[in-house]
């Protein structure tokens, strides 16, 4: 027996994933805006965050607040698109996501409360983009 879908059925997916990918929209437009003043606190006050001696992936302060700055004004731009549920916006959201989340993880040492934070909101971005299918839109 073939399973055939109801009205409701499809509806109530849509719904799922339009909300799916508006969570990931707000939430990578506040990462973003969270980012971008990340960047400019480091590139204005070094003395905000902690230096740490000896650390593998040692960059000056102002290098990682180019860094988090260049990376946040991407995702606030991506997030404008992931309103109107394009699929270079949702493949971009991704990219940005991980390396977001790949930045937040380098700096730990320098903010380590603030970048676990912004992990964890980074891995909901992928996951919320990657469970939503092109065809439940």
């Amino acid at each position: 027996m073939t399973h055939t879908q109801t009205p409701q059925t499809a509806t109530g997916r849509s719904q799922w994933a339009g909300g799916l990918t508006v969570f990931a929209a707000v939430m990578l437009m506040i990462a973003g805006v969270l980012d971008i003043c990340r960047g400019i606190m480091a590139i204005a006050e070094d003395e905000v965050f902690v230096t740490t001696r000896d650390y593998i992936f040692e960059f000056d302060l102002t290098s990682w607040g180019w860094i988090h700055l260049v990376l946040g004004a991407v995702a606030v731009l991506v997030s404008f698109g992931l309103f109107t549920a394009a699929t270079w916006a949702r493949v971009s959201g991704v990219i940005i996501g991980g390396l977001v989340l790949v930045a937040n993880f380098l700096s730990l040492p320098y903010y380590p409360a603030w970048s676990i934070v912004m992990i964890i909101a980074s891995g909901f971005i992928i996951w919320a983009l990657c469970v939503v299918r092109p065809d439940d839109l």
